[in-house]
């Protein structure tokens, strides 16, 4: 297998597996551009791919090969009702938005492994018929080195994730709404004095995290697990966390984040096929992605500088 060979096979995979985590990790800037720290994103990425596997698995007769497609609009309502809760919790109560986060995590997990016990009568849905398949780009798909590479069997989701990255970075730096969810998330004081309503803002920047979360739930379910169990999400929303941080804060800059981890995820799982990858045991590989996730924050946690009123309740007219 030549060099070449082995970029045609690991870049596609690579973007595979990053979708998930880019539609979660930019959910995540959102939230936290706004000034509401978001640490639920694994409790709304289990509840996002519970959901999706649940609506698959009953109504796919309904809606047969579009069943997919329905079943993200599912779980994207169910985790906006999900972090409408943090959202409450943290903008309305004030309370502690790690805590509150932690809560949306563990309820997410307990919801989600009850209802499948309570269900299916055991630790695991069934597996589900319809999936979101692979397909060729017509035309880009013929260029040469470039188009095995990029634009053949390609999934719809992946494309979908590269466009809602760079929809959310035209969104919040190229728009008026997009200024109002920076203003309130770096001094909300000054946006409130000139008219930006702070709660408003807030509620939807979390609603949107929620909403983009339960979309990457939903993705990694139907296209990569095919079921849902314990096991199924497994810190991939603690990754997309990662991602976001490793991204500055940035929609462009999570997209980037996101496919690094992509690209260890799919070492971790197609290494065995390359050579000389192939001789590492594979547990090392296994644990590869976590182990370049805490690198990755460790070593610039402290050169990315989060928005300034992350995590900080605001209650108008006190500085």
């Amino acid at each position: 297998m030549s060099f070449l060979d082995v970029l045609y096979f690991i870049i596609p995979a690579a973007i595979f597996y990053a979708a998930p985590l880019i539609f979660t990790a930019i959910g995540g800037v959102f939230s936290e551009r706004s000034g509401v720290v978001n640490i639920g994103l694994e409790g709304l990425m289990v509840m996002g791919a519970f959901i999706g596997i649940l609506f698959n698995l009953k109504f796919v007769d309904v809606f047969g090969t579009y069943t997919p497609w329905v079943s993200l609009l599912a779980a994207m309502v169910v985790c906006a009702i999900f972090s409408l809760m943090h959202a409450v919790a943290s903008i309305s109560f004030r309370a502690d938005q790690t805590i509150s986060g932690v809560a949306i995590n563990m309820l997410g997990v307990a919801v989600a492994l009850f209802s499948v016990k309570l269900i299916f009568g055991k630790g695991q849905t069934d597996y589900i018929q319809e999936r979101f398949i692979r397909f060729d780009i017509p035309f880009l798909s013929d260029i040469p080195v470039l188009g095995p590479m990029f634009f053949k069997d390609v999934y719809s989701t992946s494309i979908l994730a590269i466009g809602v990255a760079i929809g959310a970075w035209f969104v919040i730096y190229k728009t008026p709404f997009g200024l109002r969810l920076r203003a309130v998330g770096e001094h909300p004081m000054a946006a409130d004095t000139m008219g930006v309503n702070v709660t408003k803002m807030r509620y939807i920047a979390v609603i949107l995290s929620g909403v983009l979360a339960g979309i990457g739930g939903a993705v990694y379910s139907q296209s990569i697990s095919g079921e849902f169990s314990h096991t199924t999400i497994n810190g991939q929303g603690f990754m997309a966390l990662a991602a976001m941080i490793f991204g500055k804060w940035h929609p462009l800059g999570a997209l980037g984040a996101a496919l690094f981890f992509g690209f260890a995820q799919a070492l971790s799982i197609v290494g065995g096929q390359i050579p000389y990858i192939d001789q590492v045991p594979s547990y090392f590989l296994h644990i590869l992605p976590y182990v370049l996730t805490i690198l990755a924050v460790a070593g610039f946690i402290g050169k990315a500088h989060a928005p300034k009123a992350s995590g900080v309740p605001y209650i108008k007219g006190k500085r």
